[in-house]
């Protein structure tokens, strides 16, 4: 009996120590796996028309949502047709947007948008893993009469 208790409390301990590990770096997605989403993203539309692309966008358990990263997909008008995350920011503007420190980081898509056409933002935004407010740096990529994007957080 005492050695049940033994490997029961050894589990235990193991169990707590595997909870308060940090996430690893595998757990959150790089620059380069944001650019890759975008273009997929791109190239889905193209393939299968934005009505079935964005609801494939919006499945959490799709393939366009991969740990931190999702898409986001915006009109020309700056509305947002789709959202990875939160269902609930579609339909508003993408383009008057402010993060938790006011910076409006929805001009800058917006110029990059009517610009180049490719670029990347930083601002402030909650993580959708730890649910934390931290640096995102966010691809954004025209294409069409739509604008593309996902963001890393910054660890």
């Amino acid at each position: 009996m005492k050695l049940m208790h033994c490997i029961a409390a050894v589990a235990l301990l193991f169990a707590v120590q595997a909870v308060a590990v940090p996430a690893s770096a595998d757990e959150f997605g790089t620059k380069a796996e944001a650019v890759a989403l975008v273009k997929r993203a791109i190239a889905r539309v193209a393939e299968v028309g934005v009505d079935k692309a964005k609801l494939e966008f919006m499945d959490h358990h799709g393939s366009f949502v991969d740990r931190d990263l999702y898409i986001t997909l915006v009109d020309k008008a700056g509305i947002r047709v789709a959202h990875g995350q939160n269902a609930k920011l579609v339909g508003k503007s993408l383009y008057e947007s402010v993060d938790v420190k006011d910076k409006e980081y929805g001009k800058q898509v917006e110029q990059i948008v009517e610009g180049p056409g490719q670029g990347w933002v930083s601002f402030m935004y909650k993580d959708p893993i730890t649910g934390k407010i931290l640096p995102k740096e966010m691809y954004v990529e025209r294409a069409g009469d739509y604008s593309y994007m996902t963001g890393v957080y910054l660890r």
